[in-house]
């Protein structure tokens, strides 16, 4: 069921808000749920202890009654430096007669018509967070009719952004060199990823066609924008301009840690006029809605009321349709108690099989 559009304030063009039948909840952000109304500036290490104490439950929860009609490639080392952050997965439909063969075609040559491509980053606040428990959410994709590669990347605060990105780089020039030989065509990208993960998968499409962009983050990218024909995003961190609004959930250490030259910058309370903008301006190199233009490939956007990054998600429509990029988006409203920030991971849930098949259709469409 639909209800009429809703308009928040911040945003110029009207939105469809979903409503569904509440179903049991549960998993990462449910303690977030009861305490929504005191949860302010939360530290990098309450989030990062908060991830931990969920990993396990998550894997297995999200991975329940695996999916069998696809064929699973586990564990590739797309860097051969043999590190957890370096692997990634390829998760493909079944083909007639068993499985495919990896590397049954030689690198760099085409299958005929191979299968969309489907690059997913997880999320996890850029500190936490694994494929392993995306695997089901993968395996429902490629069920879909796409080839999903679910990749890892090494994660800060060891490591800052320039880094993720140098990974998340990485994985795609394995892409573009071997995906061929599991059925794929690697000049019909699609990329993802859910909160982190979908400002990853973002602002790596942003760099592929702005060069001041990658050049700031060190980067060369893998693959001409040409290839990448849309870009997923579930409940992402799009618009790093709300970390500064007052009450926030997250801290601004959050973008102090992806940063190196402000990471000594100290707390975030009693900032500084000059070091405030010192952060609002290194906060606009991860920030992808300020490196859109009209040559960004169409976008999927999901989100929700009760998702943490609800405006961020819905300034990124807005700013997309002011460039005349094709958006669909899915926007459940409050009354939705199941789409909490990032839902889509959990297969259980109605809302999240919506998600499924719009983003099945998507991909059709854009590839």
């Amino acid at each position: 069921m639909t209800t009429p559009a809703h308009q928040p304030t911040h945003h110029q063009s009207s939105l469809e808000l979903t409503r569904r039948q509440p179903q049991p909840s549960g998993g990462t952000f449910a303690p977030a749920r009861k305490a929504r109304n005191v949860l302010r500036r939360v530290p990098v290490w309450t989030w990062r202890l908060l991830m931990h104490s969920v990993k396990a439950s998550e894997n297995s929860r999200f991975n329940v009654d695996p999916i069998t009609g696809v064929e699973y490639f586990h564990d590739i080392d797309f860097v051969g430096d043999g590190i957890r952050g370096h692997r990634l997965d390829v998760i493909t439909p079944s083909r007639p007669g068993g499985a495919v063969a990896p590397g049954a075609a030689a690198a760099g040559d085409r299958v005929p018509r191979g299968l969309p491509v489907y690059v997913y980053f997880h999320g996890g606040g850029w500190t936490s967070g694994d494929k392993a428990s995306l695997t089901k959410y993968c395996a429902s994709q490629a069920e879909g009719g796409m080839v999903v590669v679910n990749v890892n990347y090494r994660k800060a605060p060891r490591f800052q952004m320039a880094h993720v990105l140098a990974d998340a780089n990485a994985a795609l020039a394995w892409v573009r060199q071997h995906i061929a030989g599991y059925g794929g065509d690697g000049s019909r990208i699609v990329l993802g990823g859910d909160s982190a993960g979908g400002q990853i998968a973002a602002l790596l499409t942003a760099a592929s066609f702005r060069p001041e962009l990658a050049r700031h983050h060190g980067l060369t990218p893998a693959v001409p924008a040409s290839d990448f024909k849309g870009l997923v995003q579930h409940c992402s961190v799009v618009d790093f301009s709300v970390f500064f609004e007052k009450g926030f959930v997250l801290s601004l250490n959050f973008i102090r840690m992806l940063l190196p030259a402000l990471r000594s910058g100290g707390r975030s309370r009693g900032l500084g006029g000059a070091r405030l903008e010192a952060l609002r301006k290194g906060a606009g190199f991860l920030s992808p809605i300020e490196w859109l233009d009209a040559r960004f490939p169409p976008v999927f956007v999901t989100t929700s009321e009760r998702d943490f990054f609800y405006a961020a998600n819905l300034n990124f429509i807005a700013r997309l349709r002011e460039h005349s990029v094709p958006v669909d988006s899915l926007i459940y409203d409050w009354e939705s108690s199941n789409t909490e920030h990032t839902w889509q991971q959990d297969f259980r849930y109605p809302e999240s099989q919506e998600v499924y098949r719009r983003l099945h259709a998507f991909v059709r469409k854009v590839t």
